[in-house]
């Protein structure tokens, strides 16, 4: 249950998973909104404010609350005992863990989040998204390389849901094997940074950027 007094933002967060459990049988849409707020014993006119904003509102507030759920599994600092590789890893597939069995619901709100119109809106959630991975995961870069591991988690990050909506094998292990081959990228791109920084020559971060996001494997 919403307590009756909880504010929009706590009504959004509460409200998303619930939402997303009956988006897999009717979409993205006020069907769903509805449904959701009888489950939770919300005014439904409540709902629909906090929601006002449509679709897109209702996946950037479930994309909230994966991140607010992401967050809370690693709060005990368990992390800081992984190598880096394995801290993304961990992240991801949390990540991956907590949508499964909502997997009809993501690839409806991926489809959604392509449209035209949404992709900024998208982009900017990918961002916030990545950008909380690699604080959990300890990064204090306050430099362009800020900007780049944000950038590059978050191509790789969206790169693996297009493959994990679609991931039939047994345990993901396609989903798992491409994250992996994707995180070794990274791995690789940091040193060849390093490498090129020492030399003082230039780097082009949307080059590589477009292999990670269309690989050849």
């Amino acid at each position: 249950m919403i307590a009756q007094d909880a504010t929009l933002d706590e009504i959004r967060l509460a409200l998303a998973p619930e939402i997303a459990a009956q988006a897999v049988f009717d979409g993205w849409g006020d069907e769903a909104l509805l449904a959701a707020a009888e489950m939770t014993g919300l005014d439904p006119a409540l709902a629909r404010l906090a929601f006002k904003g449509g679709m897109m509102a209702m996946i950037t507030a479930w994309i909230g609350a994966t991140d607010a759920a992401m967050e809370a599994q690693f709060a005990d600092g368990r992390l800081g005992k992984m190598p880096i590789r394995e801290r993304i890893r961990a992240l991801v597939e949390f990540r991956l863990a907590h949508v499964a069995p909502l997997r009809e619901a993501l690839r409806r709100a991926l489809t959604i989040q392509a449209m035209p119109q949404n992709v900024p809106a998208t982009l900017k959630l990918g961002w916030q998204s990545a950008d909380l991975m690699w604080r959990l995961a300890g990064d204090t870069a306050t430099d362009y390389n800020h900007y780049t591991k944000r950038a590059i988690l978050g191509s790789i990050y969206a790169a693996t849901l297009a493959i994990f909506v679609e991931d039939e094998s047994e345990d993901w292990q396609e989903t798992r094997a491409f994250l992996d081959r994707r995180i070794e990228n990274v791995m690789q791109f940091e040193k060849a940074k390093s490498r090129l920084l020492k030399k003082r020559e230039g780097f082009d971060v949307m080059r590589f950027l477009g292999r990670l996001r269309y690989p050849s494997s």
